[in-house]
Formats: structure tokens, C-alpha cells, sequence
């Protein structure tokens, strides 16, 4: 499980950062300057609706880095500065200068900057240059501008990392063993198993695709993505869709564990496909519409970007991004699907594939409680806390262990007369996990599954000195922050409180943009927040603010908001998400943001990303 998580991270990392395609392109050239001395002159063309920050920026990424020569003095910039919202920018041309001494004037290396639109800036990138050479100029280019084949591939490459990485989500990982038990049945002829699971892959495609299309489209005519941004968060969050989600896999678990089989009706089956009896193609397209809206719940930020993109004058961009995503996310499930043809063509050893089938039973019963979570989560019943959580996870998983060993049988079980090597290891396994896990009654993070899990701060008793909610004896004053967050902190639960602080005190305001039912969230609160540098900044150095988008309470009348479509927002995640949609040009999370007093942006907005070095530097920019 700890390496799954560790393999998720990893891909991850490049991906949840919201990214801007390419949008300068630079050509290197060397003058010569006498004495031995060179100058290195970049001369960069900023595509239209983009900017950069220049070198004065203390938050600028801009860098020169060259190899092999002496420099001579510090780099300098030229350009025509240019304003956004009281920031000194750059836009249109922008030259970079670097002296260097150089026996023949040849020089190599590469310039490090970050393009910008809006609120929004990508991470930053690196262009390799190699000039000069017999003491005469020499010039190269490379750097395509946003709209060009290089940014296009620099996406697809981004869209295809956060589609393996999706694989290892809370949200569609357990759609893998409901994947391969729903193809165990009718996969006895192996050139209708194939065809099954090619058009399984082509549905999901398609389920992505065209209406993510059809959206960038109406977003185009209508001029905004804030309904279509409720339509995703609706799906994400809505008791209704998390709670119907958790009842297809219990119901999918219990047939697993031989209480039933599933057939649709055969009228549903010969209308969708004449040549099937019991699960044709409107059981393969079913199985796929539920995987598709299944995975929102975590493929959030890539949606989301999608969509900011179609509001700022990317049109083609965005589908074949999503394309790409939906091409790559769907590539292991119709692997997935073709699988239990291949375990047919196994020899039967007993009743083995029924022990596959009941093992994937107890896998979902464990993972489909995480819809019901996050239902439980955003509407506040607490009927599944953290130690409520975990103690059904432990049994859960420790009857799968016994099962294992043959302790625990079901009716379609042959008897177990002696344990194999496999099964001797997948119960150790099982049983080590569970022996990692009850530590996590008392308060251990576990820190591994923290995106599976509620938060802590749900837990009703923490042993030691975990300085979380639990732990908390003192109530937080009227007039100052509400909110209990991740490791005590305390948070205002609105922006104008916070930056009214902010003034009295003289400290930043730190930004989360964040979700009750957001597993990412819970991941860099685990894994960042944690870290000893961060949760002393964050405590001691800046004022806290919690938009949670997914929150459903309730919003007083004199604290609704009307959005600039005329619609009056009553709940407080929907005013939440509409103000980080707004104002910080996100719509997914987790994000952060840095606000002075006066509420403008000291830094760009940050997404998920595990770095901590990265997180600390990140907040060090307001400070």
C-alpha cells in the first residue's frame, strides 16, 4: 500500500499543478564585449494574453545558468514594463544580458523562467541554449510559443502522467477488482471477451471526451465555466451521487461474496445487444458510466484546468488534452477487462477464481466506504469518523486475512486442504496491514492511507501529543478564527475576517483553498503540513483562511453572494468555490494562495504538489 501511495505521489507531483502551456520563445545570440569578454543576450517573444516577471520581482523564477565559462557581473533585463493589478510585469519582448569571459565566445546553458495568465502561472521551465563560437554572434531558437506543437505535446504529456496517476486514486482504484470480476462472467468465448473490452475502453474515452467537448463549447458561447464547475463539484461532493456510488459497491460486494448474481434485465441486454443473453454492451457502457463519474471525485484538477483553459482562449487545447487523459485512463481497464478471459484459459484448481471473486468483495466493502465519507464529510452527519473509519477497515481486512487461511468460508467455496505459498503471503500481507492500521485508533496519522481515511481532526480521542483538534483545551475567541484545521491550527472561515486581521497584526493571509471530501487535501495536510518548518510557519507567521467548496451547511441571508450570472449563492462551499473560481482562477483543490492586507497576491497560486522544500519556499515569498 506504502509503495502504491509513494508510486501515486511521484506521478502526481509534475501533474497537479495547474499548467500553462510554453508562451515564450527565446533565441540566444553573443556579442562580443572586449577583453576576452562576451555578452550572452536572450531576447524572449511573451505570447498575447501572457506575462513573466522580470529580474527586480523578488518572486521572479527567471535565472541564467551557464556552463563552463566565467561570469562577469550580474544579468540584466531590459523590456517595456507592463502592469497587472499594480505588479510591474513583463509582456511583448523581453531581453536577458549576461557577461561572460570565453576564449572563443562559444557558450552553452540555460535560462530558467515562468509564464503567467491572470492569476494563474505555470511551474517554472527551463530552455537549453548553445551560442557564439569563433568570436562571432550565433543565434538559436527553440521555445515554441503557447499555441504551437511543443506546448500541444507538453500537454499531452501532462495529461497522460495524471492518467496512470489517477489509477491510484481512492476514487478509482476500487473500480479495478469491479472491473475484473464484471468481465469474469461471459468471458468464456475469448473473441467476445476481447471485443467487450475494447468497446469498455471506447466508452470510457468517449464518456470523457464528448461531454468534456460539448462543455468547452457551451463555456466558448456562454463566456464562463462557474455552472460547469457546480456540475462537477455537485458529482464530487452531492449526498446523492457519493451515497448511490456506495451502494453499487456494497451491492456489487455482496455478489461477490456469492449472495446473488447480477443480470440486467434481458430486455435491457437484447435491445443493447442481440447477441448477448445476460451482460452485453449496455452492461459494459453501464460499468463505464460509473467508472467515469465515479473518478471525479479525484480527477477534479485535470477537469478543472481543462476548463479554466476554455475560458482563456485555449479551444482545441483542452479536448485533445483530455483526450489524451481519457485515452490513457481508460488503456489499464480495458487491460483490466481482457484479463478474465486470460484466467479462463488457466487450469481450474479448485475453486480459485470464486476466492479471486471473494477477495475483491472484501476490497470494495472497504473502499466504496470512502463515497459514503465523503457524503458524511461535507454534510456533517459524523456517522463515519476517523476511528469509526478505521475499526470497520480493520475487520474488514482482517476477515479477508482469515478467509485467506481458510478459517472463513462462503457457500461456493471449495474447502481449503492446504494453504499455498501465494495465499500464505497475501494473508501475511493482509495481516501486517492491519497491524499498521490499529495504531491509527488512538491517533497514529498514517500517514500512508491519510487520502483514504476522514481527517484526524474527526477522531474523538488522540493518545500523546499530537497537536491536532482533539488535543485542543482552550475555544477559540469570538472575534478571531472559527475554524479547527489539520494539526490545531486555527482558520477564519472567510477572506474579509482574515485580511481585517491581517491589517491588526501585520501578518499574510495564507489561502486554503480546500474540501471536506478532498482527498489531495488531506494528503499534502498529512505529508507537508506536517513537517515541522511548515506547521511553524503556518501557525506563528501568517493569518489562516478555509474555503472549503464542498461544505453544504447553510449561509445566513445577509451573507449570500450574487454571482455575476444573477444567481444568488446560499451554501457556503458554493460561495467558497465561486470566490476561488473568481478571484484566484481555480476550480479545483487543494490551492493556496498569499494575500497582503489589502488582499492582492504576493505569490502565484500554489497547487497540490508534496514538495516541502517547495511549500516552505512557497510561503517564505510573503514573508
Amino acid at each position: 500500500m506504502k509503495r502504491f501511495a509513494i508510486l501515486f505521489l511521484m506521478l502526481t507531483l509534475a501533474a497537479a499543478v495547474p499548467a500553462l502551456a510554453q508562451s515564450i520563445k527565446w533565441t540566444a545570440a553573443v556579442e562580443p564585449a572586449g577583453d576576452g569578454i562576451y555578452e550572452l543576450v536572450l531576447t524572449g517573444k511573451v505570447a498575447d494574453g501572457y506575462y513573466t516577471h522580470p529580474l527586480s520581482d523578488p518572486y521572479t523564477s527567471a535565472e541564467i545558468e551557464l556552463e563552463g565559462v566565467e561570469t562577469v557581473g550580474e544579468p540584466e533585463d531590459v523590456y517595456t514594463p507592463a502592469d497587472y493589478k499594480g505588479e510591474v510585469v513583463v509582456k511583448g519582448t523581453y531581453i536577458l544580458k549576461q557577461k561572460f569571459r570565453s576564449p572563443d565566445g562559444s557558450v552553452k546553458g540555460s535560462v530558467t523562467f515562468q509564464s503567467c495568465t491572470g492569476d494563474l502561472c505555470g511551474m517554472p521551465e527551463d530552455w537549453d541554449f548553445e551560442a557564439g563560437g569563433g568570436g562571432a554572434a550565433a543565434s538559436v531558437t527553440d521555445a515554441a510559443p503557447a499555441d504551437t506543437d511543443g506546448s500541444l505535446w507538453a500537454l499531452i504529456i501532462e495529461a497522460i502522467l495524471w492518467g496512470l496517476a489517477s489509477l491510484l486514486t481512492p476514487c478509482v482504484f476500487p473500480m479495478v477488482p469491479m472491473t475484473v470480476s464484471f468481465f469474469l462472467k461471459g468471458s468464456e468465448n475469448k473473441a467476445r471477451g476481447r471485443f467487450r473490452a475494447a468497446m469498455y475502453g471506447l466508452f470510457i474515452v468517449l464518456l470523457y471526451t464528448v461531454p468534456i467537448s460539448i462543455i468547452i463549447g457551451l463555456t466558448w458561447a456562454l463566456g464562463g465555466a462557474t455552472v460547469t464547475s457546480d456540475i462537477f463539484n455537485w458529482l464530487a461532493t452531492h449526498w446523492l451521487p457519493n451515497l448511490l456510488f456506495f451502494a453499487i459497491f456494497m451491492v456489487f460486494a455482496a455478489s461477490f461474496f456469492g449472495a446473488f448474481e447480477i443480470t440486467l434485465p434481458s430486455k435491457w441486454t437484447n435491445n443493447a445487444d442481440k447477441n448477448s443473453d445476460k451482460a452485453g454492451l449496455g452492461g459494459v457502457f453501464f460499468l463505464a458510466l460509473t467508472l467515469v463519474l465515479v473518478s471525479f471525485s479525484c480527477t477534479g484538477p485535470i477537469v478543472g484546468s481543462v476548463l479554466i483553459k476554455s475560458t482563456q482562449g485555449e479551444f482545441w487545447a483542452p479536448m485533445i488534452t483530455m483526450l489524451a487523459f481519457s485515452v490513457t485512463f481508460a488503456l489499464p481497464f480495458t487491460l483490466f477487462a481482457l484479463f478474465p478471459s486470460l484466467l479462463k484459459g488457466l487450469p481450474k484448481s479448485g475453486g480459485w477464481l470464486n476466492s479471486v471473486k471473494v477477495t475483491l468483495g472484501f476490497i470494495e466493502v472497504a473502499l466504496g466506504l470512502k463515497f459514503l465519507s465523503t457524503a458524511d464529510q461535507t454534510y456533517h452527519w459524523h456517522l463515519l469518523d476517523r476511528e469509526v473509519y478505521l475499526a470497520i477497515w480493520i475487520v474488514v481486512f482482517a476477515l479477508l486475512g482469515f478467509y485467506l487461511l481458510g478459517k472463513l468460508r462462503f457457500k461456493h467455496d471449495s474447502p481449503v486442504e492446504h494453504i499455498s505459498v501465494l495465499r500464505l503471503t497475501l494473508a501475511i500481507t493482509v495481516f501486517s496491514f492491519v497491524v499498521y492500521m490499529v495504531p491509527g485508533m488512538w491517533g497514529a496519522p498514517l500517514k500512508a492511507l491519510s487520502g483514504y481515511l476522514p481527517p484526524i481532526e474527526t477522531q474523538d480521542f488522540v493518545l500523546g501529543s499530537y497537536t491536532g483538534p482533539a488535543a485542543q483545551a482552550e475555544a477559540p475567541a469570538a472575534d478571531g478564527p472559527t475554524l479547527k484545521i489539520a494539526h490545531g491550527l486555527m482558520a477564519y472561515d472567510n477572506i474579509d475576517d482574515a485580511l481585517e486581521a491581517s491589517k491588526e497584526t501585520g501578518k499574510p493571509v495564507f489561502v486554503d483553498i480546500t474540501g471536506l471530501g478532498c482527498v489531495n487535501c488531506r494528503e499534502m495536510e498529512a505529508r507537508v503540513w506536517s513537517d515541522p518548518k511548515v506547521l511553524s510557519l503556518l501557525r506563528d507567521r501568517f493569518i489562516i483562511v478555509a474555503l472549503y467548496n464542498d461544505d453544504k451547511a447553510k449561509l445566513p441571508e445577509s451573507k449570500w453572494v450574487t454571482a455575476k450570472n444573477g444567481k444568488v449563492l446560499k451554501g457556503v462551499g458554493r460561495v467558497n468555490a465561486y470566490i476561488a473560481q473568481e478571484r484566484f482562477g481555480v476550480s479545483s483543490q487543494p490551492n493556496y494562495a498569499l494575500l497582503d492586507s489589502d488582499g492582492e497576491l504576493l505569490a502565484p497560486v500554489r497547487g497540490y504538489n508534496l514538495s516541502i522544500d517547495g511549500f516552505v519556499d512557497f510561503l517564505n515569498q510573503a514573508l
